[in-house]
């Protein structure tokens, strides 16, 4: 049934990071009419950083909403449709895409590209919103130069907190890791590397420890923490416990290293390959459709893909990519073949 159909289009993107602009801007650059939605975190994770100042061609830096806009108006420029929704399913089953929002309007598709974004996870506490992307970060490489000479907090027990730990002591005097449990759940590889860290005094690590609270302003940044610490582990949970004390510690940053969530719900049902944490398996390897999932015509881009570098400059590299299997793919469609027939016999 069609009647329930809020309109047809070449090609949707999930998305308006940059992974999801970029293919926006290589999209409708291929004539392919590309709807863009915004989702419910418009622009992505690059809207919570102040300064960016490692993507090409801004030597001087350029703030992360700033970028965003730009691109968003280049993208539009090129005729690409930027459009607020949510996209809550996809349905794979025949051709066209359905693509359902989460206000239930339906759009279908002959082409569709996710680049949804990961969210990074936090802990809910007092001023970590306030003071995200002023000393609150949840990406080392990507801020962690701003707050050179200071003592930084990584909070986390896994891969991230340990990798972002060891990269931090490059910039920071002291780098902290709190971890609520005893034990870590790195692999011995970061384990090993931190514990390298800890003997030459570039990291102390504070088990059994959780975050309470982030104490600073926009303008000054962060100013202290307070901290809960039990032998046991869990602090948070145990408050009440005599054997837990809550103490404020003084740093410049906190940087959250406690996962990521990529935002593929929609894709559930589909034939999309999602692994155990919801990330989309591509193709990948070397040649064209390096991006393609296991259904034709459904492609993945940026940190719904990218578990590991999780950058602006790869999450773009990936959209271009993405764009541009999914122009080949719309190439090679008997409704293309047969407009592209009926053109060559006007010109006739």
């Amino acid at each position: 049934m069609t009647e329930d159909v809020v309109e047809h289009r070449t090609l949707i993107v999930s998305g308006t990071g940059i992974a999801g602009l970029t293919a926006a801007i290589y999209a409708a650059r291929s004539n392919n009419d590309p709807l863009v939605f915004e989702g419910d975190e418009p622009g992505g994770q690059l809207t919570l950083t102040t300064d960016v100042a490692n993507y090409p061609g801004f030597p001087e830096g350029i703030s992360g909403p700033d970028l965003i806009n730009n691109m968003k108006e280049q993208a539009k420029q090129f005729g690409a449709e930027i459009d607020h929704g949510i996209v809550g399913n996809v349905d794979d089953s025949g051709r066209p895409f359905r693509v359902e929002l989460s206000n239930g309007d339906v759009y279908t598709c002959d082409a569709f590209i996710a680049a949804s974004g990961a969210s990074a996870r936090t802990l809910g506490i007092p001023g970590e919103d306030e003071l995200m992307g002023y000393g609150v970060s949840t990406c080392a490489t990507c801020d962690g130069a701003f707050f050179r000479d200071e003592d930084m907090l990584v909070v986390g027990g896994g891969d991230a907190a340990m990798e972002e730990a060891t990269f931090l002591t490059k910039f920071a005097d002291t780098v902290y890791i709190a971890h609520r449990r005893e034990e870590f759940r790195a692999e011995d590889y970061w384990i090993d590397r931190v514990r390298e860290n800890v003997e030459s005094g570039d990291i102390e690590i504070m088990r059994n420890t959780e975050l309470l609270e982030i104490h600073g302003s926009a303008e000054d940044g962060v100013d202290h923490v307070t901290l809960a610490r039990n032998d046991a582990g869990h602090p948070k949970d145990n408050l009440d416990d005599p054997g837990t004390e809550t103490f404020d510690f003084d740093v410049g940053a906190v940087f959250l290293a406690i996962g990521h969530t990529p935002n593929t719900e929609y894709l559930e049902g589909t034939g999309v390959r999602l692994d155990d944490a919801g990330y989309i398996g591509t193709k990948g390897g070397v040649g064209s459709d390096e991006t393609a999932t296991g259904v034709d015509g459904l492609y993945g881009a940026g940190d719904v893909v990218d578990y590991h570098y999780q950058q602006a400059v790869t999450a773009a590299g990936m959209g271009c990519k993405a764009a541009i299997d999914a122009d080949e793919y719309l190439e090679g469609l008997p409704e293309a073949k047969a407009g592209t027939e009926a053109a060559a016999e006007a010109d006739d």
